[in-house]
């Protein structure tokens, strides 16, 4: 059986990833990237949050595999 966690990690972190890029567009973020050269800490840390949990999610997936496989 497929961890549950795992799976609601790897849905959390896609959803935040394409939030992220999303607001990564936003005319907020265009501003910012005028002035100070990067997007707006609220994009960076939706995509960095989202990155995280894609990983953490993966390796939790993974782990539960081997340990069923056994």
């Amino acid at each position: 059986m497929r961890s549950p966690l795992g799976l609601a990690l790897l849905v959390v972190g896609i959803v935040l990833l394409v939030l992220g890029i999303s607001s990564a567009d936003s005319f907020a973020s265009d501003v910012s990237k005028f002035f100070t050269g990067s997007p707006t800490d609220k994009a960076v840390w939706m995509m960095v949050g989202g990155v995280a949990s894609l990983i953490v999610g993966a390796v939790l997936l993974m782990r539960s595999r081997a340990v069923t496989s056994r």
